[in-house]
């Protein structure tokens, strides 16, 4: 169905994040229990957590805008989750599987901050003042995480090294 208005433009993109949200999730729960590092298993727990409330936050916006919330299938989010399944799938060690989910978690976690941004591009030009305030605390817990998990890279690679060396 052809999208015709700014509207129905927000609906969608707003429909695609509930749906990349929902799923982003799902694979955050598989990486946590596979994650050995208590450091990142502790991120990771946070960030569930922090996603079922911005999930919440979603359907509030679906509400302002006198909509029942509608998932648009979010074929970025399958894509990142598929790779994320397989690497993991592919470590050889604990350790440089950590490393590849906390690669992928910061892949999942621009995808997100790229998705809020536009979309508060659109609540302000709408005027919606409720609305920028519930995507604008989405977006900043992502783009929290996101550094999160970026300053623990070094960790999490010099750990693997180190396994590597004492292997």
């Amino acid at each position: 169905m052809p999208i015709q208005s700014t509207q129905e433009k927000f609906i969608h993109e707003l429909g695609d994040i509930y749906d990349a949200e929902q799923q982003f999730l799902k694979g955050m729960q598989q990486m946590q229990q596979q994650a050995t590092e208590p450091q990142l298993q502790q991120m990771l727990q946070q960030h569930i957590t922090e996603t079922e409330q911005q999930v919440k936050n979603l359907e509030q916006v679906f509400g302002q805008l006198g909509q029942q919330p509608q998932t648009e299938p979010c074929q970025a989010a399958r894509g990142l989750l598929a790779e994320a399944q397989k690497t993991m799938k592919e470590a050889g060690t604990n350790e440089i599987r950590d490393c590849l989910i906390g690669s992928a978690a910061a892949k999942n976690e621009h995808y997100e901050i790229a998705s809020y941004r536009g979309l508060l591009v659109g609540a302000k030009q709408m005027g919606q003042q409720q609305i920028v305030q519930l995507l604008q605390q989405n977006l900043q817990q992502e783009e929290q995480t996101a550094q999160k998990i970026e300053q623990s890279a070094p960790q999490l690679l010099q750990k693997a090294m180190q396994a590597e060396k004492g292997a």
